[in-house]
């Protein structure tokens, strides 16, 4: 009898899928940054469009928008008595759901305020804004955010 099949040995197979899964596991991690890197530059353009449409009703009112959790709900998309700069809500893509709207703090005299994503660590570090502007704690850690005072 005579042997002339060309195949692959077990132990060949054996060493290709090894290589297969070492490199899928270079690889896996490096995907996850970039999706982080995708969701803050989301993140980092919807906070920009939320301070302007902020700052468009504090024309309107002289006042910012009280402290909540749907400040574009709320506030921003629902409102008929000055331009609309948001047709739509925006919801941060680190958000507990895909409808967590983005954070907005304001100062208890209504003058300051600060609007934030809480970042790929999934953890609101911006915790409140004095009257006098100044952000708690200074240093965001991940936070993406922006205000209207200083600490930003």
């Amino acid at each position: 009898m005579h042997k002339n099949k060309k195949a692959f040995t077990l132990i060949e197979l054996m060493i290709v899928m090894a290589i297969i899964a070492v490199l899928v596991g270079m690889i896996l991690p490096r995907f996850r940054g970039m999706r982080d890197q995708a969701n803050i530059s989301k993140a980092q353009g919807e906070v920009r469009a939320i301070k302007t449409a902020i700052e468009s009703y504090f024309i309107r009112n002289s006042i910012y928008p009280i402290t909540t959790t749907t400040v574009c709900a709320t506030n921003l998309t629902t409102a008929t008595t000055f331009p609309r700069i948001l047709e739509s809500n925006l919801y941060d893509p680190f958000g507990a759901t895909a409808t967590t709207e983005y954070r907005y703090i304001c100062s208890a005299n209504r003058q300051y305020y600060v609007i934030f994503s809480i970042g790929p660590n999934a953890t609101a570090n911006t915790t409140a804004i004095s009257n006098a502007g100044v952000i708690t704690p200074a240093a965001a850690v991940d936070d993406v955010r922006t205000s209207n005072g200083s600490g930003t």
